[in-house]
């Protein structure tokens, strides 16, 4: 009889032994994800059983240390120990569990989340664990394509940049024909939010239109430059008038070596001098007025009956600033938050360009919009909203796509110019005294009136600084 009970004991134990044996499961194949989306980790135990009493433990095992994503334990969710980046966006179902579904909710991919992910459960006397594979895809930017100078054969000097692409994306550059160029330099940089991809070309009067190209294996973003015959004249023509200066500056230097000598003729001397450098300024005024008539400038004057009630607007329609006096009136086109006012003249074809001074003032937005625009209340600067604009915000240079861009800039503009071709969907911004990129807006729909706008920020701008619609660049 003893020996019959001991044998029983013996064998409930090797059946709950037995009972004990499961298999952590994930999926065979890396999980792709587009980054800002949420994705499902797969993980399960097979047979089905419930681990509601178990330890359940996501971690990343390529990171050093193998730290922790999300800990279930003792019922409840502990991520104390988590790492920073992941607080807030790992969520289990503690319904599945009670299924042996572990999986793992992860919000708003980041492309920092692309790696290799342990899912580990443990009972009390039983553990095992599986891994998931986590590649993510970032579509970058925009290509923007940059002009940088010319070189001595008269070819343009183009440089097309983007950046937030994951994987390492294809660049390349197209002509007209849709025929491939080679590119002379490259430049390829992995930082946290992915890779930023540079490259240069040096195109000739021949190659019209130039495309630039990134893209993945599904995605492709596309920029468009048309090059014109006012380009390279204006490479000629500057070549003349530094030459003539050039000249100029040999006879002067000529003219000084011969004069110093005289001190009787010290007044010539001077005179002289001033001549030359009279001639220098006249030569760089007529240069810079040469560059200038590649772009289709437009007389902007801004519309009073559209500002805010704070805003006062010049008689002249050029300059408008913060008041304390309050214009009556809440008329339908009339902004009552954002401290905006739009230009009076709207344009529905070909392409535009104006400058506004910003100098001295904190908060500022400028750009297009479109005349259906909501005017009332707060909402996005941004184009979904029928605003394209770049702006400054406590202290930071933003524009408004998809989302909030930071931008980064070498100096702070005191003139920025807005530049809209309305076929080609292209809204570009530049500081007009650097002679640099800010941020430009491609592949935009424009079916309706676009009309320049500034605003001084939103609902209170205690800087009495005017923003200045400029005409002295004509």
């Amino acid at each position: 009889m003893k020996f019959i009970c001991v044998t029983l004991l013996i064998m409930s134990g090797i059946t709950d032994s037995r009972s004990e044996q499961y298999e952590v499961v994930g999926p065979a194949d890396p999980v792709f994800v587009v980054a800002g989306d949420d994705v499902i980790l797969p993980c399960s135990v097979k047979p089905s059983t419930s681990v509601v009493d178990m330890t359940v433990e996501w971690f990343r095992s390529d990171l050093k240390d193998s730290q922790l994503v999300h800990l279930y334990e003792d019922h409840v969710d502990k991520n104390t120990n988590q790492i920073q980046s992941y607080r807030g966006r790992t969520k289990l179902n503690h319904q599945e569990l009670q299924r042996g579904n572990a999986s793992l909710k992860l919000s708003s991919v980041r492309v920092s989340d692309e790696g290799l992910y342990k899912c580990f459960i443990q009972s009390k006397s039983w553990s095992d664990d599986a891994t998931v594979n986590v590649s993510v895809e970032a579509v970058g930017r925009p290509p923007v394509i940059t002009v940088d100078g010319f070189d001595h054969s008269g070819g343009l000097h183009l440089q097309c940049e983007s950046e937030g692409w994951n994987p390492e994306p294809d660049l390349e550059w197209l002509n007209s024909e849709g025929v491939s160029l080679s590119s002379e330099t490259t430049e390829m940089q992995r930082k946290i939010d992915g890779f930023s991809v540079k490259h240069t070309i040096t195109v000739y009067e021949r190659d019209s239109k130039i495309h630039c190209r990134v893209k993945l294996k599904h995605h492709m973003l596309e920029t468009l430059m048309i090059t014109t015959s006012n380009m390279f004249n204006s490479w000629r023509t500057s070549v003349i008038l530094i030459s003539v200066f050039v000249v100029l500056s040999v006879i002067a230097g000529i003219l000084i070596a011969v004069f110093a000598h005289k001190n009787k003729e010290r007044i010539q001397l001077q005179n002289e001098h001033s001549r030359v450098q009279d001639e220098k300024r006249r030569i760089q005024h007529e240069r810079d007025q040469l560059l200038k008539t590649i772009l289709p400038k437009v007389n902007v004057i801004l519309d009073a009956d559209t500002a805010h009630p704070h805003l006062i607007v010049s008689d002249d329609g050029k300059q408008v600033r913060s008041g304390n006096t309050q214009t009556k009136g809440k008329g339908k086109d009339r902004f009552d938050e954002y401290l905006g006012v739009v230009g009076k003249d709207g344009f529905s074809s070909g392409c535009f360009y104006f400058e506004v001074q910003v100098k001295g003032q904190t908060k500022w937005d400028l750009g297009v919009i479109r005349e259906s625009v909501n005017r009332k209340g707060y909402f996005s600067l941004s184009p979904d909203n029928g605003y394209w604009t770049v702006g400054l915000r406590d202290g930071v240079y933003q524009a408004r796509d998809s989302s909030v861009y930071s931008l980064s800039l070498r100096v702070d503009p005191q003139r920025v110019g807005v530049f809209v071709d309305y076929e080609k969907g292209l809204v570009c911004f530049y500081d007009v005294e650097s002679k640099s990129h800010i941020y430009t807006y491609t592949d935009q729909c424009f079916n309706e009136k676009l009309y320049p706008f500034v605003s001084l920020g939103y609902w209170w701008n205690g800087n009495s600084t005017p923003l200045i619609i400029c005409d002295d660049y004509e």
